[in-house]
Parts: structure tokens; sequence; C-alpha cells
């Protein structure tokens, strides 16, 4: 299975606009400058994807949690919003052109999209962790995406 949740019926505003590009530009470059942070109780990655459509290089903090074997997890989330984040079709386009940063390194990864039993079990783990992202799906009639994040051959993850 791969990238695949559609958009729902209803949701929460998801945040968009030049005043929201401008923050999130912003934090990934403090994020950067620290080398790895939190914000809002939440571990923070710079997530580097290739636009779907454009083909450029695109930059969003996100929160992320530990998935098993030094993998990292995030959630498409997009505060509860009827869609997707744009990041989310980035990845669902280029799968193995993803980078993240976090600890003063980058790392490239593979992404992969959690399905079934081992989706449940992450979002557990995430929503018992920080239980915001519960009302975040709350908000929509969408199956929140949470993506599994693997260090491609060669690249050692910096959590273990």
């Amino acid at each position: 299975m791969g990238f695949d949740t559609p958009a729902g019926t209803r949701g929460g505003r998801q945040p968009a606009g030049l005043l929201f590009r401008w923050g999130n530009k912003l934090m990934a470059r403090r994020f950067r400058r620290k080398g790895g942070a939190t914000f809002m109780g939440f571990n923070v990655l710079v997530l580097t994807t290739i636009g779907r459509k454009s083909g450029l290089e695109r930059a969003n903090p996100v929160g992320w949690f530990p998935g098993k074997d030094g993998s990292w997890l995030i959630v498409a989330s997009a505060n509860g919003a009827i869609g997707n984040p744009a990041w989310y079709y980035n990845i669902a386009a280029h799968p193995d052109q993803v980078q993240i940063e976090l600890e003063g390194r980058k790392v490239p990864v593979m992404a992969e999209q959690l399905h079934g039993a081992e989706r449940e079990q992450a979002w557990q783990q995430i929503t018992t962790s920080a239980p915001r992202f519960a009302q975040y799906e709350k908000k929509t009639d969408r199956e929140l995406p949470v993506i599994r994040l693997v260090p491609r051959s060669g690249a050692q993850p910096p959590h273990e």
C-alpha cells in the first residue's frame, strides 16, 4: 500500500497563506541553527521534500516521534483539516527523495505510510505521548496519515 489517504468531507482550518509560509521558513531556520529543538512539547525535525508539481525543494518543520529500529514517525495532521498537507503529496510523489534535519545533521530517508495494525500501534503511541493529535483526529473524518521515515542505506539515525 502506498500514500493513498483521500481528503475528508469535514475538518478544521488548514494552516496556509503567506504568513504561514513565512513562519515555517523562520521556524525551519531556527531549528537548523539550534541543531534540533522542541516546539509546544514536540520534538521537531525539518522535513525536506521535492515539490510534486514544481520539482523544487520544500522544507517544513514537523513534530516527530521515535519509531522502531531507529525510524521517525510523523503525522500528516494539518491541524485536523479536510485535506492532507502539501508535504504529504510531495512525499507521495517522491518517497525516495526525502531528507530530514535534526541534531545538526542531514539524514536522507525513505518514507512509507503505515496502514492497518501497524498504523494503529503507531497512532496509539503518538496519541499517548501527544494527546493533541487525538484532538486533530476528532476535527476531521479523514484518517490522519502516519508516515515512517527510515534512514536510507549508509545513513545512521541520530536518535539511536
